[in-house]
């Protein structure tokens, strides 16, 4: 880590902190109120209204700190890409919910197409056009692994699996901007710690600081009673970034340990929905899992610094395991 890591950090961060007064005010003038779902919490109807979209804020600090202080290169270009194209999924989901007044915003299929559509440009790049191609870094071993042709699917797989993980995990006041500024910080050290093992290396930490900052200055504004929530064009820029960072640094193959919490969230969800189609019987009170604590009579605030613990916890694990 470099002096220049903190810069970019700390711009991204007053950026995304100043910008979000100037925004909410917009943001309510526009009427793009959040609209809580019937079959959420009964504590969170109070939040109807709320103004949503303020993850583009965010993706508008990433992208001012990184024309300025980032690194030009393919991978920095192609992780600018995954955030962008990935947000705007959202942004046109958000779009739908919210000027539309249809609640459940696009259909599965039309926004799983287009999650697909980026994964796909992760996925080929890294492939055909890197140094490390089909292979991930295993770290506990110290070696890479050759995937061939299974790399392609693989790949895919696990982008569209980590960008829903972070899209399921914005559910509560603070929980994802805090869970992944949580998640690149502890990115950075691994990164830092295994250097020219890994690909592009500066570039991916210097994205990784203004990610961070950027979700941090969000998260004064987002923290408990939340003035404006991210929606899903910040959920899911979030979740192009950290897939895109994943797979272009190789080490996708800790992301189950780093972003436990992530894993959790969408566990949580298939575990829920496999045992009620199966067998009638729900196992949580409520999925995602943040909303089974709040079922279970736990604060808001409660869920959300115990999910902190986890999610630090988790990236001092994955820090050990890269030095075994």
């Amino acid at each position: 880590m470099t002096s220049n890591t903190f810069i970019a950090f700390a711009v991204a961060f007053v950026l995304s902190a100043v910008m979000m007064p100037l925004m909410i005010p917009y943001l309510k003038k526009l009427k793009f109120g959040q609209t809580i779902r019937e079959e959420g919490p009964e504590s969170h109807k109070v939040k109807t209204g709320t103004p949503t979209m303020g993850g583009i804020s965010i993706i508008t600090a990433i992208f001012l700190s990184y024309l300025f202080l980032v690194e030009k290169n393919m991978a920095s270009t192609i992780t600018m890409i995954a955030i962008t194209g990935f947000g705007a999924v959202g942004f046109i989901d958000d779009y739908i919910k919210v000027v539309k007044k249809r609640n459940l915003g696009l259909r599965a299929w039309q926004k799983l197409s287009g999650q697909l559509l980026f994964a796909l440009v992760l996925s080929f790049y890294q492939y055909l056009f890197t140094d490390m191609g089909s292979s991930i870094y295993i770290p506990v071993i110290g070696k890479y692994l050759d995937l061939g042709l299974f790399y392609i699917p693989f790949t895919i797989i696990v982008v569209l699996g980590i960008v829903n993980s972070v899209n399921l995990t914005d559910g509560l006041d603070g929980l994802a901007s805090g869970i992944t500024s949580v998640f690149f910080v502890f990115f950075i050290i691994i990164a830092s710690v295994l250097g020219d093992k890994l690909q592009n290396t500066d570039s991916l930490i210097s994205i990784a600081s203004i990610i961070t900052g950027g979700c941090m200055g969000f998260l004064i504004h987002n923290k408990y009673p939340a003035k404006v929530f991210m929606g899903d064009v910040g959920s899911l820029a979030l979740g192009g970034a950290v897939s895109a960072l994943m797979v272009l640094s190789g080490v996708m193959i800790i992301f189950p340990i780093l972003g436990s919490v992530f894993l959790a969230e969408t566990l949580s969800v298939v575990i829920q929905v496999v045992s009620f189609k199966t067998r009638g019987k729900r196992v949580f009170l409520m999925s995602p899992l943040h909303h089974h604590y709040e079922e279970k009579g736990w604060k808001e605030t409660k869920v959300v610094i115990r999910f902190y613990l986890v999610a630090a916890v988790s990236g001092l694990i994955a820090v050990a395991v890269i030095f075994i």
